[in-house]
């Protein structure tokens, strides 16, 4: 069974959560908000998904703005980087989706089509 971490509030989240359900995907949901990934999680996140580091933090949003985060993150380590994320779940880019062996930073539908078939 898949992780879905999303914040509830979120419409990308709520598409991607009735996408997953329009493909009867089984998942296990979890509010990002309420419960934010652990350091553990994230950096397991980052090395399945693939991406920089950078693509799990929610560069939209609020938290990461005011926090000016933009040039803040060039000058830290990644342990740094991921000590920040597990923080606070809004500065997390959501949703995740996370199987065993891979982890998805966000809804594109493209790039979810493979679970379906797993």
């Amino acid at each position: 069974m898949f992780k879905f971490i999303c914040y509830p509030k979120c419409t990308t989240c709520q598409k991607a959560q009735k996408w997953l359900d329009e493909n009867k995907i089984e998942y296990e949901i979890r509010n990002i908000k309420e419960q934010n990934p652990t350091y553990d999680e994230l950096k397991r996140f980052h090395e399945l998904s693939g991406k920089p580091l950078k693509s799990l933090f929610n560069t939209s949003g609020l938290l990461y703005k005011s926090m000016e985060l933009k040039t803040k993150l060039p000058e830290m380590s990644e342990e740094e980087q991921l000590k920040l994320l597990a923080t606070d779940g809004m500065l997390v880019k959501r949703p995740l989706l996370a199987g065993d062996n891979f982890c998805l930073i966000g809804f594109k539908e493209k790039e979810w089509f493979f679970v379906a078939s797993i």
